[in-house]
């Protein structure tokens, strides 16, 4: 019993994912091949080999290694927040919101330990940030894999619609940041060998990083449907298992297996009329499109909205602005959020008075910025 309870507590994502899944196909009783086919194993692929890779490089500390180079330009408080919250937004780009976070938090969490400053409203940014920054690219977090896939968009097309939200998010943030340091923005003297040993690296470059280049470039041409996934793929377990095969414990599988669950329960629900008339009633305008994705995702996740709303409508580019706008909010609404929520709170700031705020702050900001970025987004793409 006590497994069943540590497991739905650290994995509540997928455990709903499973219970649904099971449930609707217990309900409705599809076809023995309905499940296998319902399952979108391009996307799954090219998430595994994202991952994989990415942890490939992580494992080179690469991020680390610039994070750590770049402090030394940081000449005041303020200066350190830009550098820290924009190299989190550019990250998440490429490194997908999750890995640019479980990097830079703790970089961030360190660095404002020893110079005896609270990191509470920058890991908010930083979480800010790479929700926002990932919002750009297909690869960037993987509800965005998933619509560029589904919906077989054009890079121009993508990258026109992520352009709205990312020249905003640009403005806001920095906005933001000037606010935060308005009162604060002392000079700073930073040494990174006082960071500890860890973070005095020298980066690497071996035939193994070679290996890992020449795997996320296919991997970036699978996403853009240059090449075929399969190929990827088999390329990705060929590399892996020839550089370090122990990166393949490093997978969150967790979340692989979401996906699976979810395609299940989507496709499964869009075969009941009575469900499926409910939500494209939902999603029958643009506009209606756009709200239900935001909305949808403050209470079941972006990612598990991208995949349920897709199901019901033609309408990728509402759908995508949506959800990824619809990852501000609540602290649900991205799992990117939980992450930094968690890491921040295993750090001995978050057990102080101070520290103690980061909920509230959290939600503060997220909603101020969900409002202020839902209307700019929707304006942007109304009449441009």
């Amino acid at each position: 019993m006590n497994k069943i309870t540590s497991f739905i507590k650290n994995e509540p994502v997928l455990f709903a994912a499973g219970v649904l899944g099971i449930f609707s196909v217990c309900v409705v009783r599809p076809e023995p091949l309905f499940c296998l086919k319902a399952i979108d194993f391009g996307t799954i692929s090219i998430l595994f080999s994202l991952m994989i890779v990415i942890k490939a490089f992580q494992s080179q500390n690469y991020l680390d290694f610039i994070a750590t180079r770049f402090l030394s330009f940081c000449k005041t408080e303020r200066s350190l927040y830009f550098l820290l919250t924009y190299l989190v937004f550019f990250s998440s780009m490429f490194v997908t919101n999750d890995v640019a976070l479980l990097t830079f938090v703790p970089i961030s969490l360190l660095i404002f330990s020893r110079i005896n400053m609270l990191s509470l409203k920058l890991i908010v940014l930083e979480t800010l940030a790479a929700n926002l920054g990932s919002c750009i690219t297909p690869m960037g977090n993987p509800q965005n894999l998933y619509l560029f896939s589904y919906y077989n968009f054009s890079a121009p097309s993508f990258f026109k619609l992520t352009v709205t939200i990312a020249l905003p998010s640009l403005f806001i943030l920095a906005l933001m940041i000037f606010f935060i340091t308005k009162k604060t923005n002392k000079p700073l003297e930073l040494n990174t060998s006082e960071l500890g040993p860890e973070n005095s690296l020298e980066l690497k470059f071996d035939f193994r990083t070679v290996l890992y280049i020449i795997d996320f470039i296919i991997c970036l041409l699978a996403v853009f449907h240059v090449i075929n996934y399969l190929y990827m793929l088999i390329f990705t377990m060929v590399v892996m298992l020839l550089s370090n095969f122990r990166l393949f414990k490093k997978v969150d599988y967790s979340l692989l297996l979401t996906f699976a669950f979810l395609f299940i329960f989507t496709k499964t629900l869009s075969t009941v009329s009575v469900f499926s008339d409910f939500i494209n009633s939902m999603l029958s305008t643009p506009f209606k499109s756009y709200i239900t994705a935001i909305l949808s995702s403050q209470v079941i996740s972006n990612v598990p909205a991208a995949l349920l709303l897709s199901e019901f409508t033609e309408n990728g580019d509402m759908i995508l602005l949506g959800v990824n706008v619809g990852g501000l909010g609540t602290l649900i609404a991205s799992m990117a959020s939980v992450i930094s929520f968690k890491l921040y709170n295993n750090s001995s700031e978050a057990k102080t008075a101070q520290g103690k705020k980061y909920f509230g702050i959290f939600t503060l900001y997220n909603v101020i910025l969900l409002l202020v970025l839902g209307v700019a987004v929707y304006a942007l793409n109304y009449y441009l």
